[in-house]
């Protein structure tokens, strides 16, 4: 009769357990010393060797002719305990006995002497399935068995057990076995069963696997039912993968945000009987692997992989900032727990990868951060390709030397009297040019200002509207005719900086109760965008009311940021500009 692998190929000494050298050591060496618990625990992972080494200490401490601490194998005692004969070992799955009638049988069964062997070893599986009644009818008697009596408590949810319970045991951690491992031993397995495995497919297998030699050697079992020759394709069928280069592929269009090519590459993935839980879990691990790439000088330390893949993903790293590859992988691991508890799991795998290629779908700080590192990439890109950088805006001079370099200006270069577009228009005599107040200098020049540039010479607290009035006011005259007296141009009074006529339009003791005016309010708003460039846009068209102490906004649209966050950014801006300090409300 045919017997799978890992059932056929299950360690029957201590030195055949890999992965768990801490544990086998110290238990050879407590069976050679005879320095045996009353109690042990051994917790971990699924398939890391707890069941197993539990079976191989309960032979070996009956073991009648034991081999520097590990079982014979070959006495009555080993080949009873292999074959199920043995009363003396019981073992007992806590997940279908959990009630307390059971924990009260085997109590009262633990008082009797072995029939065979020297100890009754008890051997509960998944003793976190036991119920609290349970565990306090156990307490008494694992803290004080019977000489003859061992237990050996095996689980993989520690945390579930009671500290009573911990307290009497000795504990031992079983490891996640490391891939290099569990691939030398499929290797080992594969050259006995007289199959090729390849080496790229053992460390797939050892992969998928995570750490567990059950599931290898089960997956081994059905790659070897498929061809006597395993490659990494044929492991790729047997457990639902898609191949490294559809992943790869994959991986590409969401680089180029290119929505369709993901959809349909998912479509063809689930025609072709890809589990998409599995295909969500292989695209974590990748962005994982682009993350170790892009933060770790020596990755292939941790990540399992030969150099022609490493090379390959460090070429896809780069295609991804790491605020990118962060938000990709909060979305990767929402979307693997949502799908266990949904239907359709295809529409959840569509989801994602829309998420994925479109970031701006989003709203949640991930989204954000990873939109504004590709906007800084782009602008990189930009300035590495030769953007000129923004010009330096120098301060217009004053009136005053402006009128003292215009005679200076004049007599270097004559300025010409540009042809008039209508013919009926008169023709300006040179007298009339030369009481020109704004000789033309050329442009890019410091010394260029003239009348426009003495509007806005003085440096301004704030940007205020436009007034038009304050740019007649600044024009010059039109020159006069050549055969009348000209008249001595007026100079222009200096007009009040616009910044300067907002701000006196605020009383000094603050805003009074009432609307906010719509052009102080849109001033507020352009402040605060410019302090925290995040609300550009949400605050526009929305409106004011002073009431007291507080300030209550109305938006125009709902708020794509959280409300504490907008009033710590608007309360000092509000401050500024309506000189008064305000509790910051919202009302919609």
């Amino acid at each position: 009769m045919y017997q799978v692998l890992y059932r056929k190929w299950r360690p029957k000494v201590f030195g055949d357990v890999v992965g768990q050298p801490h544990i086998t050591r110290t238990l050879l060496s407590e069976v050679r010393e005879n320095r045996l618990a009353h109690a042990y625990l051994f917790t971990g992972s699924r398939g890391t060797g707890k069941t197993t080494c539990a079976k191989i200490l309960s032979k070996a401490i009956n073991c009648l002719n034991p081999q520097n601490g590990d079982p014979c194998n070959e006495c009555e005692i080993c080949r009873g305990a292999d074959n199920g004969t043995l009363l003396d070992i019981v073992e007992i799955d806590a997940a279908s006995n959990r009630g307390i009638d059971d924990i009260r049988l085997l109590r009262d069964e633990s008082n009797f002497t072995p029939a065979q062997a020297a100890y009754r070893v008890y051997i509960i599986d998944e003793v976190h399935m036991l119920t609290i009644e349970a565990f306090n009818a156990l307490l008494k008697t694992l803290e004080e068995p019977p000489e003859h009596v061992k237990f050996i408590l095996a689980t993989t949810e520690v945390h579930k057990l009671p500290s009573t319970i911990l307290s009497r045991c000795q504990r031992f951690d079983f490891r996640r076995i490391e891939p290099r491992v569990i691939a030398e031993r499929l290797m080992y397995v594969a050259q006995r069963e007289n199959a090729v495995l390849h080496e790229d497919a053992a460390m797939l297998i050892a992969r998928i696997a995570d750490g567990g030699m059950r599931d290898a050697l089960s997956l081994l079992d059905s790659a070897i039912s498929v061809s006597s020759e395993v490659t990494a394709a044929v492991v790729s069928d047997c457990a639902g993968l898609m191949g490294r280069d559809a992943i790869y592929e994959l991986v590409r269009a969401i680089a180029a945000a290119d929505t369709a090519a993901c959809l349909s590459m998912l479509d063809r993935l689930h025609n072709a009987s890809c589990d998409t839980e599995r295909l969500v879990t292989e695209l974590t691990n990748q962005f994982r692997n682009f993350l170790i790439c892009k933060t770790v000088e020596h990755p292939e330390n941790l990540i399992v992989c030969t150099q022609d893949e490493l090379a390959v993903l460090r070429g896809l790293a780069d295609l991804f900032t790491n605020e990118q590859i962060l938000f990709s992988l909060n979305v990767l691991t929402g979307t693997a727990e949502s799908i266990k508890r949904t239907q359709n799991r295809r529409v959840e795998a569509e989801m994602a990868l829309i998420r994925l290629c479109s970031p701006e779908t989003d709203t949640d700080t991930a989204a954000l951060l990873a939109r504004i590192s590709k906007l800084e990439a782009a602008l990189a890109a930009l300035r590495a390709n030769g953007l000129p950088a923004a010009p330096v805006q120098t301060a217009a001079p004053s009136a005053t030397s402006a009128k003292a370099e215009a005679p200076q200006a004049e007599a270097e270069e004559p300025s010409v009297a540009p042809q008039s577009l209508a013919e009926d228009a008169p023709v300006a005599s040179p007298a009339a040019e030369e009481e020109d107040l704004f000789p033309f200098e050329g442009f890019g020049q410091e010394s260029a200002a003239g009348g426009y540039a003495n509007a806005f010479s003085e440096e301004e607290e704030d940007d205020a509207p436009f007034d038009p009035e304050e740019l007649r006011q600044a024009r010059p005259a039109p020159p006069a005719p050549a055969d009348e007296p000209q008249a001595e141009p007026e100079k222009p009074s200096a007009p009040e900086p616009p910044a300067k006529a907002a701000a006196a339009s605020v009383p000094a003791g603050g805003l009074p109760d009432g609307p906010v005016d719509t052009k102080l309010w849109n001033k507020v708003i352009v402040d605060l965008e410019l302090s925290f460039p995040p609300l550009t846009g949400m605050l526009t068209s929305s409106s004011a009311v002073v009431s007291g102490a507080v300030l209550t906004v109305k938006p125009a649209k709902p708020l794509l940021l959280g409300e504490e966050l907008i009033k710590m950014k608007l309360v000092p801006v509000a401050e500024k500009h309506l000189r008064r300090k305000f509790e910051i409300r919202f009302k919609y």
